[in-house]
């Protein structure tokens, strides 16, 4: 999966916004469980308050003492962390929790409303931080009524532990919902994108001949886009279409003052014009082949463009060898042929003849007395042409198939054999290498065909 892939970026950013997501909901549950753990703590302060207040009774001195002991057996201990403290706001007298021990709570100057509870947060013994709740009351209005501050605080550490132990439960289960969001994700960004994959495959094979154009129903937002394709496609094949046509009508069109120049070139050398003559035939000759060359070169363009075609390799090979053995130059060889039965190539039938024909002719052309001919299948086939004639210098094998080329003047030919056979190997996106036989000695050529895809 490349990076710069609309996948990649559409995953990325999801997974960078599930996990932003993920730790504001954290921190947003932890502060929301916070907020229930303290909301339950100032429940139960303010019912130990109420238990205070039904224990209070007059210790007969003018001043307060309690019934009973209050039922949590942490407030006689010292400094467990949770303390009640009762003081009376005329004489300052104070009675408190056996757990505050020597310490007292000191709470704030502020004027208190009867039956109101007050929030505070202050320090405690040890150095603690305490949560009080506070509440000011009287009592005895029969005998002498008291105002009395009552106050109950526990240290804060019991709600960060509550806090701290729900985020570490909290913790897998984000990293759970965290997968889970992922996979549907990549699911919904698989789905979302399968039209675009179908668009792509599409072209691909439009672009192997397979199809000629994009077919099947796509999404509407999608749907412009082929629709376009295929308006592009079938612009550029009417494009080629035009193009060779033009070719083929320039092309015939200089057949006639060929076949004239021909002619008064026959004149001339009855007239004894030899030298003049044979100008005039070498000169008609090589505008005929390179004529004949752009025609196919046309050929090519069009057929490439086109629906892919396939042709059997063995076939065509048999047909084309059988020619070249009632050849002047052909019959005089013998030929060494390892076909199989049958192997299909993803080349038009008249183009691979023409590619297998040049390559062919130029080894029989060449040969001494023997050529060879194997056939590998396969994904891609294999075709080996050898023959036992001078050979090529390796340096000079990365040049063969120019146009033109001729590294040999004194056997016949125009050099335009093997340009033909390197513009089919372009053209249908094959492989042509040259080389010394080791086996004969001569040229080795090793060409490589697309199978026929299954």
């Amino acid at each position: 999966m490349k990076l710069n892939s609309l996948r990649v970026r559409l995953l990325a950013a999801a997974a960078v916004s599930i996990s932003v997501a993920l730790v504001v909901a954290g921190f947003g549950l932890v502060a929301l469980f916070g907020k229930h753990v303290e909301r339950r703590l100032n429940q139960e302060l303010e019912t130990y308050i109420s238990e205070l207040i039904g224990h209070i009774e007059p210790d007969g001195k003018g001043g307060i003492d309690l019934s009973s002991g209050l039922s949590d057996p942490r407030f006689d201990q010292p400094l467990s962390g949770l303390y009640w403290q009762i003081q009376e706001d005329a004489h300052h007298h104070l009675i408190r929790s056996r757990s505050l021990w020597d310490g007292i709570l000191q709470l704030p100057d502020d004027e208190l409303a009867l039956g109101v509870v007050h929030h505070h947060e202050l320090p405690g013994p040890a150095g603690q931080s305490l949560l009080v709740r506070e509440q000011q009351v009287v009592v005895f209005p029969e005998t002498g009524p008291l105002r009395l501050r009552i106050a109950v605080a526990i240290d804060r550490s019991d709600l960060l532990a509550a806090r701290a132990a729900f985020s570490r439960d909290m913790l897998p289960y984000l990293v759970l919902l965290a997968m889970v969001l992922l996979i549907a994700t990549w699911l919904q960004v698989r789905t979302g994108l399968s039209p675009l994959d179908r668009v792509r495959r599409g072209v691909a094979a439009v672009h192997s001949g397979q199809d000629a154009a994009l077919s099947g129903e796509f999404p509407h937002e999608v749907q412009p886009l082929v629709d376009e394709i295929n308006a592009l496609l079938d612009s550029r094949n009417r494009a080629v279409e035009d193009a060779r046509a033009w070719t083929a009508d320039l092309a015939h069109g200089l057949k006639t003052p060929l076949t004239a120049l021909s002619a008064d070139a026959q004149r001339l050398r009855l007239e004894g014009e030899n030298e003049m003559a044979d100008d005039l035939e070498q000169l008609a000759q090589s505008m005929r082949q390179r004529v004949d060359r752009e025609l196919i070169r046309a050929r090519l363009r069009s057929e490439a463009n086109a629906r892919l075609k396939h042709a059997d390799l063995t076939k065509t090979l048999q047909g084309v060898i059988h020619t070249l053995q009632r050849t002047p130059a052909g019959e005089k060889l013998s030929w060494k042929v390892e076909l199989p039965q049958q192997v299909a190539v993803a080349i038009p039938s008249a183009d691979l003849a023409e590619l297998l024909g040049n390559l062919l002719d130029n080894a029989s052309k060449w040969a001494h007395a023997q050529v060879s001919v194997k056939v590998h299948s396969g994904d891609v086939c294999k075709v080996l042409i050898e023959d036992d004639g001078p050979g090529v210098h390796e340096s000079q094998c990365v040049r063969l198939g120019q146009r033109g080329l001729r590294l040999d003047e004194h056997v016949a030919g125009t050099g335009l054999g093997l340009a033909i056979a390197r513009d089919i190997v372009d053209a249908y996106k094959c492989s042509l290498l040259f080389s010394r036989s080791e086996s004969l000695g001569g040229l080795k050529v090793e060409l490589q065909l697309p199978g026929r895809p299954g």
